[in-house]
């Protein structure tokens, strides 16, 4: 498996404080180390498929974090609130 940080991830990380920016840290590690050992996910943690290959995992209460996940591939695309990931869909 494969996981690459895209430009648009980095620059959508850096708009939140340093608490925020800890919880992206934590979920996106945590996602990392799920889809490597293929372990099970609490139901609880948020994840959910969107459409098609995106996917967005919960990081708190507002954020949210937007990747692609494609056979061995995995895209961190944006991390934000739920208006900024649907704008984003919206223009894919």
């Amino acid at each position: 498996m494969r996981f690459e940080f895209k430009p648009s991830f980095d620059r959508s990380v850096k708009g939140f404080d340093v608490k925020e920016r800890n919880g992206i840290k934590d979920v996106t590690v945590n996602v990392i180390e799920i889809l490597c050992q293929n372990r099970c996910l609490h139901k609880g943690a948020g994840l959910k498929r969107l459409r098609d290959n995106y996917w967005e995992i919960r990081s708190g209460l507002k954020t949210r974090v937007l990747f692609r996940w494609d056979k061995d591939l995995v895209e961190f695309i944006l991390a934000g609130n739920h208006d900024q990931i649907k704008r984003f869909l919206k223009k894919e």
